[in-house]
């Protein structure tokens, strides 16, 4: 008698609501901590709506006695949020090569402050301000490349070999600066066609005739907020939906067998080490044209990188954007409206996320 064979059993499809959406990510981390904590979630879009009313409702008599002109504020807040871009810029090659590939590389405020005299350089000897970001790109982008492939690429796994060496590269590049272009500041100017504010359709204050006064802004500073939002999305996608950035996350998890599979691990690894350090010079030519250039700024933006990985998490994107938005927020109204301490609120916040969510606000996952 011939044998019936059943056929194996499809496996049933994952219904445990409280298990992590397959392809996980920040996304997956946001709508889980909706679902925990209703509580913060009700805080959180609190604040957004009373953020909202201050933006585009007019102020009362007795707000402006307390916050100021709305004009004020609304600066602030732009200037918070642009300045959170330049940080994002920068923290973003910071969390591919810190957060997710694991290298300790503390020269990289020294690759920010390289891009931006590079970039400087070349918008003084071209008159174009386009070109610098390329330029700035590839050379430090070169530089990180041999500093994976030379140094980094012999210490993976030891981490305090890491931080001492690249401690080491970043007093060199310093040093070398220094050298070069001295102890004055500079800046890139901007091209004519971002020269001047752009007026904004939200109304600072409205005259006695009833006519609203409408805010004007740089437009360079929403030109470069916008670049680093595009910036932000196509590294989000690179990462999360190509090939190539499901290898990244596969090496990081497991090196030997991705690299027993015949991927080359060691070419991809670089490459992604020199895009990062290239980012960094990108991130210099955007802080030379709305800030300055000078001995020092390598340190102070190596310190917001590392504390917006840490705020926002490692190896996240997204993550890194929020990180960047909190911090940029913090030094600007904190510098407005309490001067005296507005160093101090950028690290309160990096205090308080690792006291309650040490991974981050949006950790990354793979």
């Amino acid at each position: 008698m011939a044998q019936t064979i059943e056929p194996a059993a499809a496996p049933e499809p994952r219904t445990d609501p409280t298990a992590p959406p397959l392809g996980g990510g920040s996304r997956g981390a946001l709508g889980r901590f909706f679902e925990r904590h209703p509580v913060w979630t009700g805080f959180l879009f609190l604040a957004l709506a009373i953020l909202l009313w201050a933006i585009f409702a007019p102020w009362p008599k007795d707000m402006v006695a307390i916050l100021g002109r709305k004009k004020i504020f609304l600066n602030a807040l732009f200037n918070g949020i642009t300045l959170g871009a330049l940080y994002f810029l920068v923290a973003s090659g910071f969390t591919l090569i810190f957060g997710l590939m694991k290298h300790v590389n503390l020269a990289h405020g020294s690759l920010y402050l390289l891009g931006g005299y590079i970039g400087y350089e070349v918008a003084e000897a071209t008159g174009y301000w386009v070109p610098s970001f390329l330029v700035a790109f590839l050379l430090v982008g070169l530089l990180g490349l041999l500093m994976q492939v030379f140094v980094l690429r012999h210490l993976v796994g030891q981490e305090l070999r890491e931080t001492l060496v690249t401690i080491g590269i970043s007093i060199v590049l310093a040093d070398l600066m220094l050298w070069i272009w001295g102890g004055d500041f500079y800046q890139i100017l901007a091209p004519e066609w971002l020269s001047g504010p752009v007026q904004l359709p939200l109304v600072t204050a409205v005259k006695r005739s009833g006519v609203p006064v409408f805010l004007k802004y740089p437009s360079v500073r929403l030109a470069i907020l916008a670049g680093a939002v595009l910036v932000g999305v196509a590294m989000w996608l690179a990462l999360n939906r190509t090939r190539i950035g499901m290898l990244i996350r596969a090496g990081v998890d497991d090196r030997d067998m991705l690299a027993a599979t015949g991927v080359p691990v060691e070419v991809i690894f670089a490459a992604v080490f020199a895009f990062g350090a290239g980012l960094a010079g990108i991130a210099g030519v955007v802080g030379g044209t709305f800030q300055s250039l000078a001995p020092g700024e390598d340190t102070r933006f190596l310190l917001a990188s590392l504390v917006v990985v840490i705020v926002g998490g490692m190896g996240s994107i997204p993550g890194a954007a929020l990180g960047a938005l909190l911090v940029g927020l913090a030094e600007q109204f904190g510098s407005v409206y309490t001067p005296t301490y507005a160093v101090v609120f950028t690290f309160v916040i990096m205090v308080l996320v690792l006291a309650f969510r040490p991974q981050g606000l949006l950790p990354g996952t793979r």
